[in-house]
């Protein structure tokens, strides 16, 4: 027994002594630490930054099997080009189009929502993920509806 427990310590001292042999440095690509510094620096000096005329759109009371649409209009406020790499629903029901070339800083944009209420009767809370090149990765924008029912889907269901 006490032969087993020398053999098992010698065992996993030898593999904590082979296994830390390899310089984690040696890894690190050059060019990824070209880009995060720059990307740090594009932060430090004002990163990109929305400002948008409102983040939140209540459609109010609309009918089952309308289809509608706002626009999120923005302007970059920071100090480097604003880029939106995705926009996408919290739904196949949401569907956000964005502008696909950088925004330039004073430049403005926006971001046409549109929301099909087809099967999607009473009160509805739809929201749209922007990932961008911001501090913070992404935005998150509302839409919300009250959806009166129609009588033909309550009879086809």
């Amino acid at each position: 027994m006490m032969k087993n427990l020398i053999v098992i310590t010698l065992v996993v001292m030898g593999l904590s002594f082979t296994s830390c042999k390899e310089d984690a440095t040696k890894k690190i690509k050059t060019e990824n630490l070209e880009v995060a510094k720059e990307r740090d620096s594009e932060i430090k000096m004002g990163g990109p930054r929305f400002k948008f005329d409102k983040t939140e759109h209540d459609f109010g009371t609309i009918n089952e099997g309308d289809v509608v649409e706002t626009v999120f209009a923005f302007t970059n406020v920071g100090k480097s080009e604003l880029i939106i790499t995705s926009a996408k629903g919290s739904c196949g029901c949401t569907v956000p189009e964005w502008p696909k070339e950088p925004i330039m800083p004073g430049e403005v944009g926006e971001i046409k929502v549109k929301f099909n209420s087809y099967r999607k009767p009473n009160l509805q809370q739809k929201q749209i993920t922007l990932r961008t090149n911001t501090e913070g990765g992404k935005e998150i924008l509302k839409i919300r509806a009250q959806v009166t029912p129609s009588p033909k889907m309550k009879q086809n269901s």
